[in-house]
């Protein structure tokens, strides 16, 4: 598959939930493209796995262990970046959880726990980072929100759903109050691709007739983290393979 190519050489960036599926692999493509990449997850294993595939090619990364729902583990691992690599120029917002649980039947925890990782993790650390990229003179922030989100729905899992949509929101009032400081805050909403933790999606349900990899959602990450995008902010992508058109 064609990769963009993009230079962000001096650059530093932090993924969340970068140890599997779409937070690794664009934490992989920033790698690649120059940038040096603090890595986190819930699962330290994974994160140090990834950081030393990207040790392995001659990039930086930090491997960091954190709770995004927890705000005294966010700032910790905001620190830590920042002593390691300086200033923060790059966020992508890729921790999430997903548990496919019929409305009726969810309990508390469940709801609570989705809610907390999918829209406080994400309001903890755009709001952290947003602060230190104010004081540092801008930066990117990307937020990965779903393409269910948007529009239709699932056999199940409404925390989740509630949880990108929300996603969306916030990435627009975000884009509005960090503008004066140059910050740039955009979504991907994906859909259909094949990660571990989501149930797969039949390939004849989408324009494009093929699931979805990470990969196609990291290509796009890099987009908005170029040059390119230099006057997007606010802005949903949707990158679904057509499943969305398909099903409008």
């Amino acid at each position: 598959m064609p990769k963009i190519s993009v230079d962000l050489s001096g650059q530093n960036a932090l993924v969340t939930g970068a140890g599997a599926g779409i937070g690794r692999a664009i934490a992989l493509a920033l790698a690649e493209s120059g940038a040096a990449v603090a890595l986190n997850d819930l699962n330290i294993e994974r994160a140090e796995a990834v950081a030393a595939d990207i040790q392995e090619r001659g990039a930086r990364a930090l491997p960091l262990h954190g709770d995004v729902a927890n705000r005294f583990q966010t700032a910790n691992m905001i620190e830590q970046t920042r002593d390691a690599f300086g200033k923060i120029h790059i966020l992508v917002n890729a921790a999430g959880a997903f548990k496919a649980e019929p409305m009726l039947a969810i309990d508390e925890w469940d709801w609570r726990r989705q809610i907390e990782v999918n829209v406080t993790g994400n309001f903890f650390c755009t709001q952290l980072v947003g602060r230190v990229m104010a004081d540092e003179g801008g930066g990117r922030i990307v937020n990965l929100a779903a393409a269910v989100g948007i529009g239709g729905s699932m056999p199940s899992g409404i925390a989740y759903v509630a949880g990108k949509a929300s996603v969306l929101g916030m990435t627009r009032q975000a884009a509005r109050e960090l503008a004066p400081y140059n910050i740039l805050v955009n979504a991907i909403a994906a859909g259909n691709i094949a990660e571990d933790d989501m149930p797969p999606v039949p390939a004849e349900s989408v324009i494009l007739n093929r699931g979805g990899l990470p990969r196609d959602i990291a290509g796009v990450a890099l987009f908005l983290c170029s040059d390119a995008a230099a006057y997007m902010t606010g802005q949903v992508l949707v990158v679904d393979g057509g499943g969305t058109a398909f099903n409008s």
